[in-house]
Protein backbone atom coordinates (compact mmCIF):
# COMPACT_ATOMS: atom_id res chain seq x y z
CA UNK A 1 0.00 0.00 0.00
CA UNK A 2 1.25 3.25 -1.08
CA UNK A 3 1.35 5.74 1.83
CA UNK A 4 1.22 9.79 1.05
CA UNK A 5 3.86 11.42 2.84
CA UNK A 6 2.54 15.14 0.92
CA UNK A 7 -0.65 17.26 0.61
CA UNK A 8 -2.65 16.68 -2.14
CA UNK A 9 -5.92 18.09 -3.45
CA UNK A 10 -8.32 17.03 -5.93
CA UNK A 11 -12.36 16.91 -6.33
CA UNK A 12 -14.54 13.60 -7.34
CA UNK A 13 -17.53 14.10 -9.31
CA UNK A 14 -20.63 12.77 -10.23
CA UNK A 15 -20.20 9.89 -6.77
CA UNK A 16 -23.39 8.63 -5.37
CA UNK A 17 -24.88 10.63 -2.76
CA UNK A 18 -24.37 9.54 0.38
CA UNK A 19 -27.58 10.53 1.85
CA UNK A 20 -30.28 10.58 -1.21
CA UNK A 21 -30.59 7.57 -3.15
CA UNK A 22 -31.46 9.43 -6.01
CA UNK A 23 -28.84 12.15 -5.73
CA UNK A 24 -25.09 12.75 -7.35
CA UNK A 25 -22.68 14.60 -5.30
CA UNK A 26 -19.13 16.42 -5.72
CA UNK A 27 -16.56 16.55 -3.16
CA UNK A 28 -13.76 18.17 -2.73
CA UNK A 29 -11.01 16.66 -1.00
CA UNK A 30 -7.73 17.39 0.63
CA UNK A 31 -5.28 15.18 1.97
CA UNK A 32 -2.76 16.95 4.51
CA UNK A 33 -0.09 15.04 6.10
CA UNK A 34 0.37 17.40 9.34
CA UNK A 35 -2.64 20.07 9.98
CA UNK A 36 -1.97 22.84 11.98
CA UNK A 37 -4.36 24.65 14.14
CA UNK A 38 -4.40 27.78 12.22
CA UNK A 39 -5.30 26.09 8.91
CA UNK A 40 -8.13 23.48 10.48
CA UNK A 41 -10.10 26.50 12.12
CA UNK A 42 -9.90 28.19 8.61
CA UNK A 43 -11.11 24.77 6.91
CA UNK A 44 -14.01 24.47 9.48
CA UNK A 45 -15.59 28.06 9.46
CA UNK A 46 -15.43 27.16 5.37
CA UNK A 47 -17.52 24.17 6.10
CA UNK A 48 -14.72 21.31 5.70
CA UNK A 49 -14.56 18.29 7.83
CA UNK A 50 -12.35 15.96 8.59
CA UNK A 51 -11.49 11.92 9.03
CA UNK A 52 -8.06 10.66 9.45
CA UNK A 53 -5.63 12.70 7.27
CA UNK A 54 -8.41 13.77 4.62
CA UNK A 55 -10.16 16.91 4.83
CA UNK A 56 -13.33 17.63 2.53
CA UNK A 57 -16.54 19.84 1.85
CA UNK A 58 -18.85 19.31 -0.54
CA UNK A 59 -19.05 21.20 -3.99
CA UNK A 60 -22.61 19.73 -5.56
CA UNK A 61 -23.47 21.71 -8.41
CA UNK A 62 -27.20 20.89 -8.46
CA UNK A 63 -27.67 20.27 -4.40
CA UNK A 64 -27.01 22.51 -1.73
CA UNK A 65 -29.42 20.45 0.95
CA UNK A 66 -26.54 19.69 2.89
CA UNK A 67 -26.03 22.96 5.36
CA UNK A 68 -22.62 23.21 7.36
CA UNK A 69 -23.70 23.99 11.53
CA UNK A 70 -22.53 25.35 14.27
CA UNK A 71 -23.59 25.41 17.57
CA UNK A 72 -23.43 28.88 19.63
CA UNK A 73 -22.14 27.57 22.52
CA UNK A 74 -22.47 30.58 25.20
CA UNK A 75 -25.95 31.19 24.21
CA UNK A 76 -26.76 27.59 24.58
CA UNK A 77 -29.10 26.55 27.61
CA UNK A 78 -29.99 23.01 28.58
CA UNK A 79 -33.32 22.07 28.53
CA UNK A 80 -35.42 20.52 31.06
CA UNK A 81 -34.91 16.76 29.03
CA UNK A 82 -31.28 17.39 28.48
CA UNK A 83 -30.80 17.93 32.14
CA UNK A 84 -32.36 14.23 32.77
CA UNK A 85 -30.12 13.01 30.00
CA UNK A 86 -27.10 14.40 32.86
CA UNK A 87 -28.85 12.67 35.63
CA UNK A 88 -29.34 9.37 34.09
CA UNK A 89 -25.57 9.10 32.84
CA UNK A 90 -23.97 10.22 36.52
CA UNK A 91 -22.80 6.58 37.00
CA UNK A 92 -21.49 6.93 33.31
CA UNK A 93 -17.29 7.49 33.07
CA UNK A 94 -15.86 9.42 30.61
CA UNK A 95 -12.44 9.47 30.13
CA UNK A 96 -11.34 12.23 27.28
CA UNK A 97 -7.39 10.31 25.53
CA UNK A 98 -5.59 10.73 21.91
CA UNK A 99 -7.51 8.20 19.61
CA UNK A 100 -6.63 4.79 20.16
CA UNK A 101 -7.72 1.56 18.57
CA UNK A 102 -8.56 -1.72 20.52
CA UNK A 103 -10.57 -5.03 20.02
CA UNK A 104 -13.64 -3.47 22.24
CA UNK A 105 -13.68 0.14 19.65
CA UNK A 106 -13.96 -2.25 17.08
CA UNK A 107 -16.86 -4.84 18.22
CA UNK A 108 -18.58 -1.50 19.74
CA UNK A 109 -18.16 0.07 16.39
CA UNK A 110 -19.41 -3.02 14.21
CA UNK A 111 -22.16 -3.72 16.65
CA UNK A 112 -23.34 0.09 16.28
CA UNK A 113 -23.32 0.23 12.31
CA UNK A 114 -25.17 -3.65 12.10
CA UNK A 115 -28.03 -1.95 14.50
CA UNK A 116 -27.41 0.62 12.12
CA UNK A 117 -27.78 -1.04 9.00
CA UNK A 118 -31.46 -2.73 10.78
CA UNK A 119 -32.70 0.08 11.74
CA UNK A 120 -32.37 2.76 9.24
CA UNK A 121 -30.94 0.44 5.92
CA UNK A 122 -27.18 2.10 6.65
CA UNK A 123 -24.82 0.50 4.45
CA UNK A 124 -22.72 -2.12 6.74
CA UNK A 125 -19.56 -4.37 6.52
CA UNK A 126 -17.32 -5.34 9.08
CA UNK A 127 -14.51 -2.53 9.14
CA UNK A 128 -10.96 -3.99 9.45
CA UNK A 129 -8.19 -2.60 11.92
CA UNK A 130 -6.77 -0.42 9.32
CA UNK A 131 -9.75 1.25 8.22
CA UNK A 132 -10.69 2.58 11.58
CA UNK A 133 -7.31 3.54 11.95
CA UNK A 134 -6.83 5.45 8.63
CA UNK A 135 -10.38 7.02 9.41
CA UNK A 136 -10.47 7.61 13.19
CA UNK A 137 -6.70 7.54 14.51
CA UNK A 138 -4.55 8.80 11.56
CA UNK A 139 -4.05 12.57 11.03
CA UNK A 140 -4.35 12.95 15.44
CA UNK A 141 -2.97 16.01 16.33
CA UNK A 142 -2.46 17.32 19.71
CA UNK A 143 -6.21 18.62 19.68
CA UNK A 144 -7.44 15.49 18.81
CA UNK A 145 -8.89 13.38 21.23
CA UNK A 146 -11.50 10.18 22.00
CA UNK A 147 -14.40 10.59 24.27
CA UNK A 148 -14.85 7.07 25.95
CA UNK A 149 -18.05 6.23 27.73
CA UNK A 150 -17.85 3.60 30.27
CA UNK A 151 -20.96 1.86 32.45
CA UNK A 152 -20.34 -1.23 34.02
CA UNK A 153 -16.40 -1.56 33.53
CA UNK A 154 -17.92 -1.61 29.81
CA UNK A 155 -17.04 0.71 26.86
CA UNK A 156 -20.38 1.25 25.53
CA UNK A 157 -19.84 4.64 23.62
CA UNK A 158 -17.05 6.35 21.30
CA UNK A 159 -16.76 10.18 20.36
CA UNK A 160 -13.71 11.57 18.14
CA UNK A 161 -13.36 14.95 18.73
CA UNK A 162 -11.14 17.84 17.48
CA UNK A 163 -10.85 20.46 20.52
CA UNK A 164 -9.14 23.28 19.31
CA UNK A 165 -8.82 27.15 20.94
CA UNK A 166 -11.96 29.01 19.17
CA UNK A 167 -13.62 25.59 18.30
CA UNK A 168 -14.74 22.22 18.83
CA UNK A 169 -15.57 19.66 16.09
CA UNK A 170 -17.19 16.75 16.24
CA UNK A 171 -16.31 14.15 13.91
CA UNK A 172 -18.09 10.70 14.71
CA UNK A 173 -19.57 9.32 17.55
CA UNK A 174 -20.86 5.40 17.67
CA UNK A 175 -22.33 3.38 21.00
CA UNK A 176 -24.04 0.61 21.91
CA UNK A 177 -27.84 0.45 21.50
CA UNK A 178 -28.46 -2.39 24.59
CA UNK A 179 -27.72 1.00 26.58
CA UNK A 180 -30.92 2.80 24.69
CA UNK A 181 -32.37 4.62 27.91
CA UNK A 182 -28.84 6.73 28.37
CA UNK A 183 -29.10 8.27 25.46
CA UNK A 184 -25.59 8.48 24.77
CA UNK A 185 -25.63 10.08 21.25
CA UNK A 186 -27.28 12.77 23.07
CA UNK A 187 -25.08 13.23 25.93
CA UNK A 188 -22.19 13.05 24.35
CA UNK A 189 -22.93 15.86 22.20
CA UNK A 190 -24.36 17.37 25.49
CA UNK A 191 -21.09 16.81 27.46
CA UNK A 192 -19.06 18.74 24.79
CA UNK A 193 -21.36 21.77 25.10
CA UNK A 194 -20.68 21.47 28.79
CA UNK A 195 -17.12 21.15 28.26
CA UNK A 196 -17.04 24.28 25.10
CA UNK A 197 -18.84 26.48 27.87
CA UNK A 198 -16.40 25.33 30.85
CA UNK A 199 -13.56 26.14 28.21
CA UNK A 200 -14.93 29.25 26.69
CA UNK A 201 -14.88 28.12 23.38
CA UNK A 202 -17.25 30.13 21.15
CA UNK A 203 -18.97 27.09 18.41
CA UNK A 204 -19.19 23.09 18.49
CA UNK A 205 -19.48 22.19 14.90
CA UNK A 206 -21.42 19.16 14.10
CA UNK A 207 -20.83 19.35 10.40
CA UNK A 208 -23.81 19.06 7.73
CA UNK A 209 -27.58 19.25 9.00
CA UNK A 210 -30.33 17.95 6.28
CA UNK A 211 -33.48 19.42 7.56
CA UNK A 212 -35.76 16.48 8.23
CA UNK A 213 -33.65 14.05 6.83
CA UNK A 214 -34.10 10.37 8.78
CA UNK A 215 -30.34 10.53 9.64
CA UNK A 216 -28.98 13.87 9.52
CA UNK A 217 -31.96 15.93 10.95
CA UNK A 218 -31.63 15.65 14.47
CA UNK A 219 -29.10 18.18 14.66
CA UNK A 220 -31.84 21.08 14.56
CA UNK A 221 -32.58 20.48 17.86
CA UNK A 222 -29.50 22.09 19.06
CA UNK A 223 -30.92 25.45 19.13
CA UNK A 224 -29.16 28.03 19.08
CA UNK A 225 -26.85 27.51 16.34
CA UNK A 226 -25.47 28.98 13.11
CA UNK A 227 -25.94 27.99 9.13
CA UNK A 228 -23.14 28.36 6.65
CA UNK A 229 -24.78 30.63 4.00
CA UNK A 230 -22.41 30.84 1.21
CA UNK A 231 -19.56 28.17 -0.29
CA UNK A 232 -16.59 30.19 0.09
CA UNK A 233 -12.92 29.48 -0.84
CA UNK A 234 -10.78 29.28 2.19
CA UNK A 235 -9.23 32.70 0.99
CA UNK A 236 -12.39 34.69 0.83
CA UNK A 237 -14.74 35.09 3.76
CA UNK A 238 -17.62 32.23 4.89
CA UNK A 239 -20.57 34.12 5.86
CA UNK A 240 -22.46 32.33 9.19
CA UNK A 241 -26.06 33.43 9.88
CA UNK A 242 -28.12 32.49 13.16
CA UNK A 243 -30.73 30.07 12.14
CA UNK A 244 -34.34 30.84 12.69
CA UNK A 245 -37.30 28.11 12.60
Amino acid sequence: MHILEHDVEFVEENRDCSYFSDEISDIRYRYIHKCNIDDYQNMLEHGWRRFGKMHFVPECKECTKCVSMRIDVANYKFSSSEKRVFKKNLDTKLYIQPPSLTLDHLRLYDKYHEHMNKKKDWPYTPIEPSEYDRSYVQGKEEFTKEFLYVRDNKLIGVALVDILPESISSIYCYYDHDYEKLSIGKFSILAQIKIAKELNIPYIYLGYWIKNHYSMGYKEAYLPFEVLKNRATLSEDAVWEKYKK
